[in-house]
């Protein structure tokens, strides 16, 4: 497989030659991203065979006839799915939970639930990220794949002013979250909820409190109130939600 990955025309201009090169790759590969709500048993299906071909690799989970990995927290209301597409090609997937006490159930909260649910009971709010699969293949040719893919926990916790993204992370990946959210760990090492021969820490990221910061160092994480409100809100009686999103964050590089 070729696949050439062109820059936009702008990254050339004059206001944008202090933006990295890897900053103008994660600009074009958006040029052509979209974001999909996971809707209806064809998208699920999908989702569900990405992750299992990823966690399989690494021997994550066993094999089995379905070819698809999928858990009872992907049936919880307060659940977001996401598929993420390049030119039309599924290369990632990630969903979110974001998490009250009025909504006390996630992944990590099932394996932290002691450390966690006090914080609930005393009104803080958490997005908890999990199930994040990457087909391999794209990744080779993309790498930067993670970084739209990751845009959605930001966006998510902009969205329900949830102050922290906490999430169940291998040690292997952890350098990643350090690096790009400025996580920390919280929680001592626990088996990985629904995967096996894991064990991971449990890690905060305070998202909204270096929200300037992380802007300034990865500006495509940037999004419109309108791009957060197409990705997390819930229609209304009568209205349909949407197909797919696009990326916004291509407005304030525009603009600048």
């Amino acid at each position: 497989m070729v696949v050439e990955l062109s820059l936009p025309r702008q990254a050339a201009g004059a206001e944008h030659q202090n933006m990295s090169s890897f900053a103008q790759h994660v600009y074009a590969l958006l040029d052509r991203t979209e974001y999909r709500r996971c809707e209806t048993g064809e998208d699920f299906e999908s989702i569900y065979r990405l992750r299992y071909n990823a966690y399989r690799m690494n021997e994550l989970v066993p094999e089995n006839a379905s070819r698809e990995v999928h858990d009872e927290f992907d049936e919880l209301p307060n659940c977001h799915t996401f598929g993420i597409y390049i030119d039309g090609r599924l290369v990632s997937t990630m969903r979110l939970h974001n998490v009250s006490a009025d909504n006390p159930a996630s992944p990590a909260l099932s394996v932290y639930r002691d450390l966690l649910m006090p914080r609930l009971a005393a009104g803080e709010l958490f997005v908890d990220p999990s199930r994040f699969a990457v087909d391999a293949e794209w990744s080779r040719v993309y790498p930067q794949i993670p970084y739209v893919t990751l845009r959605l926990a930001g966006m998510a916790c902009f969205h329900f002013q949830a102050p922290y993204c906490i999430s169940m992370i291998r040690e292997d990946h952890a350098a990643f979250y350090k690096r790009i959210y400025r996580a920390r760990p919280i929680g001592d090492a626990r088996p990985y909820a629904g995967v096996i021969n894991c064990f991971a820490l449990l890690y905060q990221a305070d998202v909204l409190a270096i929200k300037n910061e992380t802007y300034a160092r990865f500006p495509f994480f940037r999004s419109t109130p309108m791009e957060q409100r197409m990705l997390f809100e819930t229609p209304g009686a009568g209205e349909l939600a949407p197909l797919t999103i696009l990326p916004t964050a291509k407005y304030y590089r525009e603009a600048a």
